[in-house]
């Protein structure tokens, strides 16, 4: 069988990924991804959620990284309003560690490193007073107020993923590129399907290596290629306990070992807190926080917070490895968080190469563009940069109209609760109407799987975000894996294994129809 022809083929399903498949398609690139796992299946589902500018950057001199990350912040939130939304964060002050007219500073330029236009800028706060002090210690009486933003990170992995396919690329997951060999001006990739084992070739004019924490891995063992750029492993954990606080600002803590860990409203019933920063050696599909990282969290938020952080508060963890390009840093909260794009070819030396090292989720979109860039040669004839003030699947609306939206979608469809009418509309956008369609009654939506999650959500997610398991649904479409119980878990595995060996195929029990 003769291999499909492709202009680019981009390794891995991470944010940087899928980032670079939408720009390509955009640009009017024939575009194949294939990624291992699910989508957004490790590093991009594992961040603290952020997209920010990165205040302690500054202390490393990451000017560039900072502006870059501060500009991307307002336009990522108007290209994406639903998964992405405005979020304050206090920073009570710590009379034994940075000065209050360095932080002073540091605020000052982050206000205005950035060119901000719709976040409210820093300001001064009495902890006495102000309600976001009665959660703290009464050591802590100062404090100061900034913006950033929160991100459902995997959700914009599959946004991206979704407009990549919408613009003609093939995103097929569950597939693992085993080898590829250039073959006169073409790559000739070889792939494989985890699930079947069956294998195709395809050939494609470059190749794009986003594999996350194996790009390295993928660069010397799969292309052969040697290369002086090396990644350096960076393990960040998190752990959620029940809601510690009644307002909706986040905290960021600083700690006697010059790091710092956000406590941050989680899911309206949580708290999340993270992050660690330590190297990690080993498996990156294999990450787990350890209890070393789990009694430094306790401790760290347990210093500011009235009620210790215990673990027997603990309800859920997450940890994910960094692939942060190594910069030979001593420590490894100090590693760049910069991001490093390599080209083997191109240009007289063989078909193109592009392997992406570190990078961060908020400067995904630009890091696109700059690999873009880098393959103008190969591609003379494409359109140009078209991502900056385009907005996410589901995302065209206002910043300012997220709860309008809300409202919307609970009067045209009044047998859904206001909880669930919310977290769809954060979820999906304007596409909450797609998935819901004709539905007329909440008998029309099919199997209960529990915390408003039904059988015609899930079709969806199966049929046009390619969730193939419960896992997919549960911890990367959405957080109910926070909401249901094992048993509930359990029978929605069931019910999709059900729907992909073909017992349940008719349009009605796919859509709704009986439990």
């Amino acid at each position: 069988m003769k291999p499909h022809e492709y202009d680019l083929a981009v390794i891995g399903g991470g944010v940087n990924g899928c980032g670079v498949a939408r720009d390509a398609a955009g640009r009017g690139l024939s575009v194949f991804l294939c990624e291992q796992g699910d989508l957004a299946g490790a590093t991009s589902s594992a961040s603290t959620k952020l997209i920010h500018g990165g205040l302690r950057y500054l202390e490393y001199y990451e000017f560039r990284l900072v502006r870059e990350a501060l500009i991307e912040r307002e336009r990522l939130l108007r290209a994406a309003p639903h998964i992405i939304w405005p979020l304050r964060f206090v920073l009570p002050h710590h009379d034994a560690l940075r000065p209050a007219w360095l932080i002073r500073l540091g605020l000052f330029l982050y206000d205005h490193l950035g060119g901000r236009e719709l976040l409210p800028g820093t300001r001064s706060i009495d902890l006495t007073s102000d309600a976001v002090g009665a959660p703290l210690k009464d050591d802590f009486t100062k404090g100061f107020e900034y913006s950033d933003c929160w991100v459902e990170d995997s959700r914009l992995v599959v946004l991206n993923a979704i407009d990549a396919r919408e613009k003609g690329a093939e995103v097929v997951t569950r597939t693992r590129m085993t080898s590829a060999a250039r073959d006169g001006d073409r790559w000739r990739v070889t792939v494989e399907d985890r699930d079947s084992g069956e294998t195709r070739e395809i050939l494609a004019r470059a190749v794009v290596n986003a594999a996350g924490p194996w790009v390295a891995d993928v660069l010397t063992g799969r292309f052969r290629i040697n290369s002086p750029a090396r990644v350096r492993m960076v393990k960040g954990s998190h752990v959620i306990v029940p809601r510690m606080f009644d307002h909706d600002r986040a905290y960021i803590f600083q700690n006697p070992d010059k790091r710092i860990i956000f406590a941050i409203p989680y899911e309206t019933d949580f708290t999340l807190i993270g992050t660690t920063d330590e190297d990690f050696q080993g498996d990156p599909a294999d990450v787990r926080i350890a209890e070393s990282e789990v009694d430094y969290l306790c401790r760290a938020a347990s210093a500011y917070f009235k009620q210790d952080v215990r673990k027997d508060d603990i309800v859920h963890t997450f940890s994910g490895v960094r692939p942060l390009y190594d910069d030979n840093a001593s420590d490894a909260s100090a590693a760049t968080r910069d991001y490093v794009i390599e080209v083997d070819g191109g240009e007289g030396g063989g078909a193109p190469l592009v392997s992406v090292f570190g990078g961060k989720i908020t400067t995904f979109r630009k890091l696109a563009e700059a690999v873009m860039a880098k393959l103008s040669a190969t591609f003379p004839d494409m359109a140009p940069p078209w991502t900056d003030g385009a907005t996410m699947p589901g995302g065209d609306f206002g910043v300012d109209e997220v709860e309008r939206k809300i409202a919307t979608l609970a009067r045209d469809y009044p047998f859904l609760d206001n909880v669930t009418a919310r977290r769809l509309v954060r979820a999906y956008g304007t596409r909450a109407w797609t998935m819901l369609d004709d539905a007329r009654a909440a008998a029309d939506m099919g199997q209960s799987f529990g915390a408003g999650l039904t059988a015609r959500e899930v079709t969806y997610l199966m049929d046009v975000e390619w969730a193939k398991g419960a896992d997919d649904v549960l911890w990367r479409r959405s957080k109910l894996g926070l909401r249901l119980d094992a048993d509930q878990r359990a029978r929605l595995q069931d019910w999709m294994n059900a729907q992909t060996t073909g017992a349940q195929k008719t349009p009605e029990l796919r859509r709704g129809g009986a439990a």
